[in-house]
């Protein structure tokens, strides 16, 4: 008998009268479990001077809004809800969130669902998942891009990791949220599912919760089949440093594994590649390693080594990212590349300008090698060169080498200059978010088969995905592309951990969070949790729009015209103080 049915039959005797039995052979504990983890900076605010005299003894619990960030320090002062309703679609994911709090430490708390039961149909546990929220030290957005000294700017903690761990111990005094995730099956039956959420401490059992999932009878394709076009650029490097593993070694591939996967699963269009040289200079913590070795050999002429890059965009591919390649950079941002001298023995450093010959001749040597491998392995009509914020004038004398050495190859730009229209042909173009494409543009652009997204950055206080960001502002993103009529959104990055990501998400030149939307060992975050719920929202806002334009009946186009003013208000990046609640007004739209 495990431990939940022992429970229930425990209930049961005490009911039927056999208190003697039921104390006797009742007063069980759950296994022991070891608790293994890495341990939180320090809340820097005034926060740890909050009032707790007046919270009783004992372990707290209540649901709250998956739009706050609840505090660590601060007694929590909220109307206590002991139950949740969730509502999605088929083939959904969805989130809910609860907080515990206490006064005293409290060892080994567990949080296991039951089945979700309605009157037709079962839905198993596992199809929820809860995770304990992690605080990581954060800071301000201020000026936004530039360099930065900690002690120049606001610090505190922030609720955002979501941590793998089956249980945790929760200090005195102190908040720990829980952030609950249920993945509604593609193949449920529509209808309300009741199921209980139970609360474990200290090997004992607490309480429960009741958790209702209401499905409604729509279906939201696999990630796979999403339109929306995300891209979030990966950094294979950062896995190695961060876990001690060698550079591409079978380890540092096994280890990329589950958090690429996890990308995937929010529906990745692209792969991040490399060409040469660290294409961004090393802005980051970790240079981009070399993914194509160049050799130029003692009788002049070059071979390139496809191993690395082969290896990566086959793992990315198995996982499921197939749409696009993107290969960073024929305009690097300090103009350099290398490669390996056979005669001077040595790894040779050039810097050359975009409008030099030397330019032209160095880079078409390459291209021309690459178009040749790209069709031997049937990715070239996927694979863009690309490039990230580079002056027009550095942009034509690339476009010009592309046109003449590879002109089968597509072209990608993250377009800080307001240039766009200087590049009418480019495959996959993102402009930068104070920047406005043109809607008759994105037309003209997607009938040609062209993509258009958008982007933000250190630059942009909204809305944005720091780990001090509102939680709701990911979800705006997915909003605010269905009303710019872009096909998706790019941002960097997904993985470009700071020194260490686990517990300071601050970094010496942009806000906190700017280089990271997950954590090492495949954790989650509120930040990309929300993220994946926009998307799913564009998705679905897509969805609607065939099938009530379909229907065309004059109740389907009137909820298609609610929808429509709805989407409305999300084309601004400079909302209302009331952004919020209008998103939420939304969204209910979706599952009406």
């Amino acid at each position: 008998m495990n431990f939940k049915s022992l429970r229930s039959a425990c209930t049961l005797i005490a009911i039927t009268g056999m208190l003697l039995l039921a104390f006797s052979s009742c007063d069980w504990k759950r296994p022991k479990k070891e608790f293994i983890t890495f341990q939180e900076m320090q809340d820097p605010t005034n926060d740890t001077l909050s009032d707790w005299s007046n919270v009783k003894a004992g372990l707290h619990s209540s649901f709250i809004s998956i739009d706050v960030r609840a505090p660590k320090s601060v007694a929590p002062e909220v109307e206590i809800k002991k139950s949740e309703k969730v509502t999605g679609w088929k083939g959904e994911k969805v989130s809910a969130q609860m907080i515990l709090w206490t006064t005293a430490d409290v060892d080994q708390v567990e949080l296991e669902f039951d089945d979700f039961i309605s009157e037709s149909a079962t839905l198993p546990a596992s199809i929820a998942q809860a995770r304990f929220v992690r605080y990581v030290m954060t800071d301000e957005f201020a000026e936004g891009c530039g360099h930065r000294k900690p002690e120049d700017y606001a610090a505190s903690i922030s609720a955002d990791m979501l941590d793998n761990l089956d249980n945790f111990n929760i200090e005195a005094k102190t908040v720990r949220p829980v952030w609950l995730t249920i993945d509604i099956p593609s193949d449920a039956v529509a209808g309300n599912y009741k199921g209980k959420l139970n609360l474990y401490a200290e090997r004992k059992f607490v309480e429960d919760f009741e958790i209702e999932v209401e499905v409604v009878n729509q279906l939201l394709p696999e990630p796979s089949e999403w339109v929306y076009h995300l891209d979030l650029w990966q950094h294979p490097s950062a896995v190695a440093r961060v876990h001690n593993l060698e550079l591409w070694s079978d380890a540092h591939f096994e280890k990329m594994r589950p958090i690429m996967k996890m990308l995937a699963d929010a529906g990745q269009k692209v792969i991040t590649a490399t060409l040469n040289k660290d294409p961004w200079n090393h802005q980051s913590f970790d240079a981009y390693a070399d993914m194509i070795i160049w050799t130029k050999n003692e009788d002049q002429s070059w071979s390139f080594d496809y191993t690395i890059f082969d290896k990566w965009v086959e793992l990315m591919m198995d996982l499921g990212v197939t749409d696009m390649i993107n290969c960073y950079s024929l305009l690097t941002w300090n103009n350099q590349v290398h490669y390996n001298d056979m005669e001077k023995k040595e790894l040779v450093t050039l810097e050359l300008k975009a409008q030099s010959d030397e330019y032209a001749e160095f880079w078409t040597v390459f291209l021309k090698d690459f178009t040749r491998h790209l069709k031997a392995k049937g990715w070239l009509e996927i694979t863009n060169i690309a490039m990230d914020e580079r002056s027009p004038a550095d942009m034509q004398a690339a476009l010009k080498v592309l046109e003449t050495a590879a002109p089968e190859l597509g072209i990608s730009l993250a377009d800080n200059h307001k240039s766009y229209k200087q590049y009418p042909g480019i495959k996959d173009i993102s402009v930068g978010a104070n920047s406005v494409v043109d809607k008759e543009d994105i037309i003209t652009r997607r009938a040609e088969g062209l993509n258009t997204t958008w982007y933000v950055c250190c630059a942009d206080p909204f809305a944005n995905m720091f780990t001090f960001s509102e939680p709701a502002e990911a979800v705006y993103a997915g909003w605010h592309t269905v009303a710019a009529d872009l096909d998706g959104m790019l941002r960097w990055a997904y993985n470009s951990w700071v020194e260490n990501p686990l517990t300071d998400s601050r970094y010496k030149t942009w806000p906190a969070g700017d280089t990271y939307m997950v954590y090492p060992d495949a954790r989650s975050s509120i930040r990309f949790e929300r993220l994946i719920e926009g998307i799913q929202d564009a998705e679905k806002i897509r969805i609607l729009r065939k099938q009530y334009s379909d229907e065309n009946t004059s109740e389907s186009l009137a909820k298609l015209n609610e929808l429509e003013e709805a989407i409305k208000y999300f084309y601004t990046l400079e909302p209302s103080d009331d952004w919020n609640d209008k998103l939420n007004e939304a969204k209910k739209l979706l599952n009406r």
